[in-house]
Parts: structure tokens; sequence; C-alpha cells
């Protein structure tokens, strides 16, 4: 499991730097954003899928919404390979159309949005 915490960390990291990137090329260039957004990705596993959601916290603690960054899968089923990266088709379901790539290869590409389109 620890090779799969790993490669969930260097996802996090990724989606993280892109949205510090899309802060760099716009007016709302505020680095502590960038923390801020790190720190409310939060993981939650299920028994199939890791959900990514953004939990956004507000100054006195409270969480005022939560999005769905994407999944990722834990085991090997008969479609997909465990840490194949899914968009959500919902707020509880991934897109089980085809993976957008996995957490193992190094060839991977995210957005701070979500998963890349097909």
């Amino acid at each position: 499991m620890t090779d799969f915490n790993a490669a969930v960390d260097t996802l996090l990291t990724n989606i993280a730097e892109d949205y510090r990137n899309f802060l760099a090329r716009s007016e709302y260039g505020d680095v502590n954003l960038g923390d801020k957004f790190a720190e409310e990705l939060t993981l939650n596993p299920g028994r199939k899928y890791l959900k990514i959601t953004n939990e956004e916290v507000s100054d006195d603690g409270e969480r005022t919404s939560s999005r769905v960054w994407g999944f990722v899968q834990l085991e090997d089923d008969n479609k997909f390979k465990k840490g194949d990266i899914l968009m959500a088709a919902g707020y509880n379901a991934p897109a089980r159309n085809k993976p957008r790539g996995n957490i193992f290869d190094d060839n991977y590409s995210v957005r701070w949005t979500g998963p890349n389109y097909l």
C-alpha cells in the first residue's frame, strides 16, 4: 500500500502544482491561495475507488462546499487497473468509460479542475 500512497501523494502534488501555475498566469496570483487549495484536497476512500475532493473551508473552519476532482481505482477489476484515474460522472460515482491515466505511470497529465478529457 505504500507505493499506492506515494503515487497518490504525487498525484495530489501535481494537482496543486497545476493550480499554482494557473494562479501565476492569472490576476489572482496570490501564493496563499495555492497553499490553501492544496490543503483542501481531501481523500475519501470507498470500497472500489478513492474519491478526491476539494473541501472548501471558511476561515472559522466550517466546510462551505465540496467539489469532486475525480477518482482513483483501488483494485483491479474487469475493466480497470489499480491506480487508474477516472473522471467523475457525479458526486458519488466515476465515469467508467476510459481511464485518464494511471498514478503508477510517469506520463499522465491532470489539471486542477479534474482529470483530462479524452
